[in-house]
C-alpha cells in the first residue's frame, strides 16, 4: 500500500528543469509540503519546473490549489511547467475540472524533461 502522507523532494534534473517529486496524498493536511518546495524553487527568469506525480495516490481541492499557484509562479517568471505520470484516475479528476485547459502533461518525466528543455 502506497504512504498516504505526502513527500515532496526538490532536485535538479539532468535535462535542465527542476524537478519536484511528489508522493503520497495531497490534500488540506499535507499541502503546506507543497507549498514550501515551491519556494524553495530558484526565482530565476524562465525557470522551468517538472511536477512528478507518478506517486500521487489522492488530490484534493487544496491540492489542486497548489498546483495552480505552481503554474501561476512559473508563468510570473517567463517559465514552464509540466505534470508527469499522474494515474489514470486523478487525470480523470484533473480533466472534469478543467486543469487539461492549463498544465502540460507527459507520462514520463523523462518526456517532460525534454519538452521543457527543448
Amino acid at each position: 500500500m502506497p504512504d498516504r502522507d505526502l513527500t515532496v523532494t526538490l532536485r535538479p534534473h539532468p535535462a535542465g528543469p527542476f524537478l519536484l517529486e511528489v508522493s503520497g496524498e495531497l490534500d488540506h493536511h499535507t499541502a503546506d509540503r507543497m507549498r514550501e518546495a515551491l519556494n524553495e524553487l530558484p526565482r530565476d527568469r524562465g525557470t522551468a519546473v517538472v511536477i512528478d506525480l507518478s506517486g500521487l495516490v489522492y488530490c484534493d481541492s487544496s491540492g489542486i490549489t497548489v498546483l495552480i499557484t505552481a503554474y501561476h509562479l512559473t508563468q510570473s517568471l517567463g517559465g514552464s511547467l509540466a505534470l508527469a505520470g499522474l494515474d489514470d484516475d486523478i487525470m480523470r479528476v484533473f480533466g472534469i475540472v478543467g486543469l487539461d485547459q492549463i498544465f502540460a502533461f507527459y507520462d514520463s518525466v523523462e518526456e517532460a524533461a525534454a519538452a521543457l528543455s527543448g
